[in-house]
Formats: C-alpha cells, sequence, structure tokens
C-alpha cells in the first residue's frame, strides 16, 4: 500500500497518486555505464565504502530541487522543503522497519547523528543525572571521528570512555560477542556504572559485520539504559530491521551504498511509553523550529543546500527499481562479487581474508603479501597513495600491527557497487603481484620522500 504523504494545502494524497509513474525497463549494461560515466574513466574505484557514488538520474533530479529552491526560495521553503522531508522520512520508515514517521530525523551525516546522541548524553552528566567516572562503551575499531566525538563529550563532562579491543582477522561473531561481554564485565567491576553503548553495524577498518542484535540483547541484560548502533555503512548495504536489532539509536548514511548524494544520513530514535528522552534530543545547530521535536529541528537549522536529503524517492523509484528485485538484490549481489573477488586476491598472493564472508558485507579485507613491509599506518598511506599515482588504483590499505615477521600486517579493504566492473580488480592484482616481483617495499617510499 502506498505512503499516505500530507500536501501543502492540508489534504492528504498517496505517493502512488502523486508520481504516476510507468513501472522502469531493467537497466541495461550501457545505461549503467553512463549513469556512472562522470567517474574518473582512468581509476579502478574499488573504495565505494569511504564516499559512495551518485548515478546521473540522481544528480539531475538532486540540480532540480537546486534550481528550484534559487528560482522561488520562499515557495520552496513554505510549500516544498517540509514535504520532501516528510517523504524522505517515510522511505527511511518503511526501508528500516520503524514502527513511527516519528522516529526518523533526517540529517547530514552518521557524524551528526553521533553528536546529537553524545550531547544528550553529556547533558546527563551535568544534570547529575549521570555521576562523573559514569561510562561509555565502544568498540575499539569504531569509526575515528565518532571515537573522537566520545572522547570530545563525555571525557569533559568527566565521564568515562570503555574502548572493547576485537580480534582481527576474526573467525565469528562468536569471538566479538567474547570479547564484548568480558570488556563489559571489567568495566563495571570496581562500580563504574556504563550508560551508554555505541556499536557499530558494520565497522569501518578493518570492516566486519558486527552481530549487534547479540551485543544489544547483552547491554540489556547489563542494565546499560541507552544503546547507539552506529550503521554509517548499513542502509542499502545489509537488511536494517531496528525493531529486531532494539536500540534506543541507530544512524546510517544514505550517500555511502544508497546512492544520495552527499550527504544525506538519518537517526532513529526508538519511541517508548516515556518520552522523555526523545523529547530532549536536539540538533546540535539551533534554529527557528528548536523545541518542536528533532524531526522538525533537523528539517531546518540555516539556509544551506538541502537537496541531498531530498532526493531518496527518485533514488528508489528512477534508479534502484531498475535492478532485478530491487535494493534486496543489488545488496545480494554485490555480497556476492566482494567474496567471490577477495577469494581470488587472495589466491593470487598467497594470503588469507580478513573476515569470513559472512561477516563481509559489500566489503571485504583482504590480506596483502607480507613482503611489501607493511609496518606502520604512515606505511598503509603511503602504499595506498603510490597504487592511486602509479597504477590508478583508489583503494584504502588497513595496518593491522603484529610483532612476528611471519603475519599478515596490511589489509586492503575492497568494495563492490553497481558501476565495478571486474577488471577494476584485476587491475588491482596485478599491480601488487607486479610490486611483489620488483622487490617493493614500503621503505622504499621513505628513501623517495
Amino acid at each position: 500500500m502506498a505512503a499516505a504523504l500530507p500536501h501543502h494545502n492540508g489534504t492528504t494524497i498517496t505517493a502512488a497518486a502523486q508520481n504516476p509513474t510507468p513501472e522502469p525497463k531493467p537497466i541495461t549494461p550501457s545505461e549503467l555505464r553512463s549513469e556512472f560515466s562522470h567517474h574518473d574513466p582512468t581509476i579502478a574505484r574499488i573504495n565505494n565504502g569511504s564516499f559512495g557514488c551518485c548515478p546521473a538520474t540522481i544528480i539531475a533530479a538532486q540540480r532540480r530541487h537546486q534550481l528550484l529552491f534559487l528560482r522561488q526560495p520562499d515557495d520552496y521553503y513554505f510549500n516544498t522543503l517540509k514535504p520532501s522531508v516528510l517523504r524522505t522520512r517515510l522511505l527511511i520508515q518503511t526501508l528500516i522497519n520503524a514502527d513511527h514517521v516519528d522516529e526518523i530525523s533526517v540529517v547530514d551525516n552518521a557524524t551528526t547523528a553521533a553528536a546529537i546522541v553524545l550531547q544528550h548524553t553529556t547533558w546527563s552528566f551535568f544534570s547529575s543525572a549521570f555521576l562523573p567516572g559514569d561510562a561509555v562503551i565502544m568498540l575499539h575499531h569504531a569509526y575515528g571521528a565518532v571515537k573522537k566525538s566520545a572522547h570530545a563529550y563525555i571525557s569533559r563532562a568527566g565521564g568515562h570512555v570503555i574502548e572493547v579491543h576485537l580480534p582481527f582477522p576474526i573467525n565469528s561473531p562468536s569471538e566479538i560477542i567474547s570479547e564484548f561481554r568480558k570488556t563489559l564485565q571489567i568495566g563495571k567491576s570496581n562500580g563504574r556504572i556504563i550508560r551508554l553503548a555505541i556499536i557499530d553495524h558494520i565497522t569501518s577498518m578493518p570492516s566486519v559485520i558486527i552481530p549487534v542484535k547479540e551485543l544489544v540483547t547483552i547491554c540489556r541484560d547489563e542494565g546499560i539504559a541507552r544503546i547507539f548502533v552506529d550503521g554509517a555503512h548499513a542502509i542499502g548495504n545489509i537488511d536494517i530491521n531496528v525493531k529486531e536489532i532494539g536500540a534506543d539509536f541507530y544512524t546510517s548514511n544514505l550517500h555511502k551504498w544508497l546512492f544520495c548524494p552527499p550527504s544525506a544520513a538519518f537517526l532513529y530514535c526508538k519511541k517508548s511509553d516515556d518520552d522523555e528522552l526523545s523529547d530532549d534530543l536536539h540538533h546540535p545547530v539551533v534554529s527557528h523550529d528548536y523545541g518542536k521535536g528533532l524531526p522538525t529541528e533537523s528539517a531546518w537549522t540555516g539556509t544551506r543546500d538541502y537537496s541531498a536529503q531530498m532526493v531518496l524517492s527518485e533514488v528508489m523509484t528512477e534508479f534502484v527499481s531498475r535492478f532485478e528485485n530491487g535494493i534486496e538484490g543489488i545488496m545480494g549481489r554485490n555480497h556476492e562479487k566482494v567474496v567471490e573477488i577477495a577469494e581470488m586476491l587472495v589466491a593470487s598472493w598467497g594470503t588469507e581474508m580478513g573476515a569470513p564472508p559472512e561477516m563481509c558485507s559489500s566489503m571485504a579485507m583482504v590480506g596483502m603479501p607480507t613482503c611489501l613491509g607493511i609496518r606502520s599506518d604512515f606505511d598503509a598511506l603511503n602504499l595506498r597513495k603510490h597504487l592511486r599515482e602509479c597504477f590508478k588504483v583508489e583503494v584504502p590499505i588497513y595496518y593491522r600491527e603484529v610483532h612476528d615477521d611471519c603475519s599478515t600486517t596490511g589489509y586492503a579493504r575492497i568494495s563492490h557497487q553497481v558501476y565495478n566492473v571486474v577488471e577494476d580488480y584485476y587491475r588491482f592484482r596485478d599491480a601488487v603481484n607486479k610490486l611483489v616481483e620488483d622487490g617493493f617495499t614500503c621503505a622504499r617510499l621513505d628513501l623517495q620522500k
């Protein structure tokens, strides 16, 4: 059944009636290439995970919104902006299986969502609802900006940040569950109260699917009042069901794996019988709608370009719908392809994957030959630059600290999205094989500085 949307004149119409578009035709290979013809054709772009991608059809839709605003900004502000944001929120509600559209706020990115949750937690310290020394627990492999945000907000408010160090490479979700449970018990052993858990759905570097439902259950059993799942990489990449996950907060970026332009994201805030929590959440940028609820506050934070947040409807109807089985089909094929390619690369290099296939999303960690001599984060960054400049391959490299000379220290995080072709990965494979054949080591890059 089509979602009911309020029209600016007060009437209610359905999405289907508002957009009576014909059934889309399946996308052809040439049309798919055309959708991404703005990509640099000289680069093997196997790093969709960092910045995502946006098809030409959606870029055009975004431009239409931009021009509508520039043509008559007052009319756009009063009659188009909020209904368009509501349409996006309704679509997100369906995609993540939320109960109420009021649980969905549209924000710039997952880092903004984290700031909203952490800002509220900080106020709890200042109001004495939380006490100095109370803690937040999060994964050591959490996204860097979110880790810094946790320390910036919580530590300065008198709280303590506990990090769960996860094993990598990893063999099964049970290893994560065990480490999380062990760190949680150590954190509570001196009587410290853990007030908030921050759990990644998919870690960024190294990239691994985290068993969020199990970790949320552990947190509930241990009496942790608030749970925030950072799913920055999740929507359009793996299935999200916020009711099954059971967290209080969930965020994901629309621009990484769901084809929206940068930047657009959502923050889900679970409604409960006690709405005091959601009523106290506020956008960190205060504007005219302060106090009207987070979804309304987030819809307008001052004059800026909101067009990236307006085009999710076009993403779903004009692009995603042209693929077999829609977004579910895209996610399934991306996962199958990235695992197949990862297995091809490790077979060629004599290395191993960083996680089993079931813990890979549309990204996979691929071990790199030890003879490359990746000995630091700096080496990893230098090697990435070398691959970009000398072989036209764009791929992030993760450094893993070890204490012997035999273990793998470098892992490439490869991504697969609909625009990728197998030749992108062959170029990467052959580039690494050439480096090995030539006796290259990262130390040589230091000497060339």
